[in-house]
């Protein structure tokens, strides 16, 4: 091929693709003026689109929170070792310092059995009758805190039957069984949240895509004529998908504009109530890579939707 003949096919190469990018920006903006064109019907489905994917955000936040709240208990565990009762304070002060060398151990208290009694008495009410005690009843204590990466309740007990084999250990308590239903709780959750999105997923599909039926069919004979002077199916698709497009992006929009209003609704009370547990939690919304992934996952949804409701029914309408 001549330099000249090359140089007329990439003139011809780039005018093809300057006329379909200009194709594209005409439908990409037209299908947007067409839903403005059709105010309340349009914001009505994209508000009922917006709920639909409210739900499972708003689950996923939930949960989200839940988790960050479980990891906080889970790093204020603490194991108590009661000592026998013949175990002196030497003794129990040897332990602790031995216990405190343990590579799981984070950090070791010892409350000794006065400090023990003295606890008991200002707390329990019932300190003038512990004055009628022959001798201290209560033993001797050491609190272990593990270290972050031991403090999960299967690693805590773990290490908690580790140290109750210690010959001066009578008792060893660890009451993690509530943080593990609460765990096996969230993990139940985030099922349910997978399910519930999966299910209005195709619920946002169907919605979509019978908007995009009902657009097809009121521009029945419109599609007729253009199929009739030789347009082909990528044509006549390209603005019902660009439509889809647009829904899926205004109700993604729309839901992280719902998800966020009602995380800073919720946040007040939340903070206060954590504040009478002495707690500074705070609760947290959408991250900026999770509201792109629901408003990506928003579009792909619409441009799905219209993708199945124009492939099925462009295909029956036929020029007369």
């Amino acid at each position: 091929m001549s330099r000249t003949g090359a140089t007329a096919s990439q003139a011809g190469f780039f005018s093809r693709l300057g006329m379909a990018m200009k194709l594209h920006r005409q439908n990409f903006s037209g299908s947007l003026r067409g839903l403005f064109g059709q105010p309340t019907s349009s914001l009505m489905t994209i508000t009922v689109l917006a709920i639909s994917l409210a739900l499972p955000a708003t689950f996923h936040v939930l949960l989200k929170n839940g988790k960050a709240v479980s990891q906080g208990w889970n790093q204020g565990v603490e194991i108590a070792l009661f000592l026998r009762p013949e175990i002196s304070d030497s003794r129990a002060e040897a332990l602790t310092r031995t216990l405190q060398l343990r590579s799981e151990v984070a950090a070791t208290r010892l409350v000794s059995k006065e400090d023990a009694l003295q606890e008991f008495k200002s707390r329990s009410g019932f300190g003038d009758a512990m004055d009628f005690l022959d001798e201290n009843p209560l033993p001797a204590m050491i609190l272990v805190t593990p270290t972050r990466a031991h403090s999960s309740p299967d690693s805590a007990r773990a290490l908690i039957a580790t140290l109750a084999k210690e010959r001066e250990v009578d008792v060893a308590q660890l009451d993690l069984e509530w943080v593990r239903r609460f765990q096996a709780l969230l993990q139940l959750g985030d099922k349910l949240a997978l399910a519930l999105g999966l299910i209005l997923a195709g619920g946002v599909v169907l919605i979509i895509g019978n908007t995009i039926r009902l657009a097809i069919l009121n521009r029945r004979p419109e599609i007729e004529i253009v199929k009739l002077v030789g347009a082909t199916d990528a044509f006549i698709r390209r603005p019902f998908l660009y439509t889809g497009f647009w829904y899926g992006a205004l109700a993604g929009l729309v839901c992280w504009l719902l998800v966020t209003l009602l995380v800073f609704w919720l946040g007040g009370p939340v903070s206060r109530l954590a504040g009478l547990y002495q707690s500074s939690f705070r609760l947290d919304g959408l991250a900026m890579v999770e509201s792109l992934w629901l408003v990506g996952a928003a579009i792909l949804l619409g441009l799905l939707g219209a993708w199945i409701s124009v492939s099925r029914h462009l295909k029956a309408i036929q020029p007369q």
